[in-house]
C-alpha cells in the first residue's frame, strides 16, 4: 500500500502542475455577459393568417395530378415567430436578421430592463439578411462594432441571445473559418463558429472578447434541426454596409461581373499552365454586361480583383458585391498563359436595379392591384438561365389572390389562365380578365422548376379590382 501511495502522490502533484496553466488560459466571458447583455433584445414578429379556408374551386385536372385532397386550404392562422437582436444607436436603431421579421404586420422589441416597445421596419435585405428596425428612445445602451477582418481562426467568441424562447441565454465557443461562402447566400463571407445556436438566437451578437460585435448570428448547418457545431454568423462590417445603405436609400444595390465561375482544380491548374489551383475560371460572359464590356472572355482565369488574390471562385461575388457601382476596379486575368490587367467597371445587379425602382416609382406598392404583386419583363441573360422563351418576374408579393396562390419574389410567371404571357402589359391585359371566384391555372418557373399553381380571385377583388387590406 505504501508503494502504491508514494507512487500516486507524484502522480496528482504532476497532473495539478500540468492542468493548472490550462485553466489559467481559459476566458473568463462574465463581464461580457454582464455588459453586452443589455443592449440584447428579444424580438417578437406577428403576421395576420391569409389562406382561405374550405374548398377551392379546383380544375378537375389538377386534382389527378396532386390528388384528392388538393383545393383544400387550411383554416386562417396568425403567424408568429421569434427572434433576438441588438442596438447600435443610442437613438434606438436596432439590427435583426431578415428572416425575424420578413412579412411581419408588426414587430415588437423587448429590452433588458423589460420594456417592450413597437418598432418600426426601417428596411430589409433579404440577399445579405439583415434587417434595420428603429425603435423609440433615447440614450439607450448600445454595443460597439468591432473588426471582423482582425478576426483569427480559433480566437474566442461568444453569442447572446433567446434560443427556444430561454431569454438572454450566453454560448461560446471559437472561431472555426471565416469568409465561408454558402450556396443560397454567394454575396456574404460568413464567420463560422461552434458556438451553440438554435431558433431564437438568430438575429443576435457575436461578440469577441473586447465586447465588441463582431457579427449576427443567422444560420446552422443541421440535419435534425437543432445545433450540431456548425453555426454560421453575418460579419457586422457587411451588415453596416446595408444598413448605411437602408437609411440613405431605402434598398440595396450591390455590384456584379455577369459571368458564370468555377473553381480551379488541379489538374485545370496544369491544363492553364498555373503555378497553384487558385483563382475563378469563366465558365461563361454573359451578353451586355460589365464583363463582357470590359473585355472578359470564356477560359480567362481572374486571379485578383483590386489588388486583392481570389483563392476561391466564391471569393470574387462577395468582392464585387461590396464594391462601389460606378468605380472601376482592376481585374487580373491569365489568358493563353499570359497575365493581363483589365480595367472593370462595377454596375448595379439588374434585380437591385428593378427593385430600387419599383421603390421608387410605387413606393413599394403592387403593380397589379387585384394580385397584389409587382413584375418586371424578363431580361435574356434570365430567358438563358431559365431555358424558357419569355415570361414576367415577381419581384414582391403583397396581400392578395398571388400570395394566397403561393406566389414567390423571384417566381417566374409564364403562362396566366392557358394564355402565355411574355411581357407584364400581356399579363396586365389577361390579368382583367379573369373570372371571380373561380380558380385558374397559373405556370411558373421557380429557380428552373415548373410548377403549376392555382389562382383565385375573391368576387370582392374582381368588383373592386383592389387587393384586400
Amino acid at each position: 500500500m505504501r508503494f502504491i501511495r508514494d507512487f500516486l502522490m507524484p502522480a496528482a502533484f504532476l497532473a495539478a502542475f500540468v492542468v493548472a496553466p490550462v485553466h489559467a488560459q481559459l476566458p473568463d466571458f462574465t463581464p461580457l455577459a454582464e455588459e453586452g447583455g443589455k443592449a440584447v433584445v428579444n424580438i417578437s414578429a406577428s403576421a395576420k393568417g391569409r389562406s382561405r379556408g374550405g374548398q377551392q374551386d379546383v380544375p378537375e385536372i389538377f386534382r389527378r395530378f396532386f390528388g384528392e385532397d388538393f383545393g383544400y386550404a387550411p383554416t386562417p392562422r396568425d403567424r408568429q415567430s421569434f427572434g433576438s437582436g441588438f442596438i447600435i444607436s443610442a437613438d434606438g436603431y436596432v439590427l435583426t436578421n431578415n428572416h425575424v421579421v420578413q412579412g411581419a404586420d408588426k414587430v415588437t422589441v423587448r429590452l433588458s430592463d423589460r420594456r417592450e416597445l413597437d418598432a418600426e421596419v426601417i428596411g430589409t435585405d433579404e440577399r445579405s439578411d439583415v434587417a434595420l428596425l428603429k425603435i423609440d428612445g433615447k440614450d439607450l445602451p448600445i454595443l460597439k462594432v468591432g473588426d471582423p477582418e482582425k478576426l483569427k481562426v480559433g480566437e474566442w467568441v461568444m453569442a447572446i441571445g433567446s434560443p427556444f424562447g430561454f431569454e438572454y441565454s450566453v454560448t461560446a465557443g471559437i472561431v472555426s473559418a471565416k469568409s465561408r461562402s454558402l450556396p443560397s447566400d454567394s454575396y456574404v463571407p460568413f464567420i463560422q463558429t461552434d458556438v451553440a445556436i438554435n431558433p431564437g438566437n438568430s438575429g443576435g451578437p457575436l461578440l469577441n472578447m473586447k465586447g465588441e460585435v463582431v457579427g449576427i448570428n443567422s444560420q446552422i448547418y443541421s440535419r435534425s434541426g437543432g445545433f450540431m457545431g456548425l453555426s454560421f454568423a453575418i460579419p457586422i462590417d457587411v451588415a453596416m454596409d446595408v444598413v448605411a445603405q437602408l437609411k440613405k436609400d431605402g434598398h440595396v444595390s450591390r455590384g456584379y461581373l455577369g459571368v458564370v465561375i468555377q473553381d480551379i482544380t488541379k489538374d485545370l491548374a496544369e491544363a492553364y499552365g498555373l503555378p497553384k489551383p487558385a483563382g475563378a475560371l469563366v465558365a461563361k460572359v454573359m451578353p451586355d454586361t460589365p464583363a463582357d464590356k470590359a473585355g472578359l472572355k470564356e477560359g480567362d482565369v481572374i486571379t485578383r480583383f483590386n489588388d486583392r488574390e481570389i483563392g476561391l471562385s466564391s471569393d470574387l461575388p462577395q468582392m464585387i458585391g461590396r464594391s462601389r457601382v460606378g468605380e472601376k476596379y482592376p481585374l487580373t486575368v491569365i489568358r493563353d498563359g499570359k497575365v493581363r490587367t483589365l480595367t472593370f467597371e462595377v454596375a448595379v445587379m439588374p434585380e437591385d436595379q428593378d427593385a430600387a425602382a419599383t421603390k421608387t416609382k410605387a413606393a413599394a406598392k403592387p403593380d397589379i392591384n387585384r394580385l397584389g404583386i409587382s413584375i418586371r419583363d424578363i431580361n435574356a441573360q434570365e430567358k438563358s438561365q431559365l431555358k424558357i422563351e419569355g415570361g414576367i418576374v415577381v419581384l414582391q408579393v403583397g396581400e392578395g389572390a398571388g400570395a394566397d396562390a403561393g406566389l414567390r419574389a423571384g417566381d417566374v410567371i409564364v403562362a396566366l389562365n392557358g394564355k402565355a404571357v411574355n411581357t407584364s402589359q400581356q399579363f396586365v391585359e389577361v390579368a382583367k380578365g379573369l373570372p371571380a371566384g373561380k380558380a385558374v391555372p397559373m405556370s411558373v418557373n421557380r429557380r428552373g422548376q415548373p410548377l403549376i399553381l392555382p389562382l383565385r380571385l375573391d368576387a370582392s377583388e374582381a368588383a373592386s379590382g383592389k387587393s384586400r387590406k
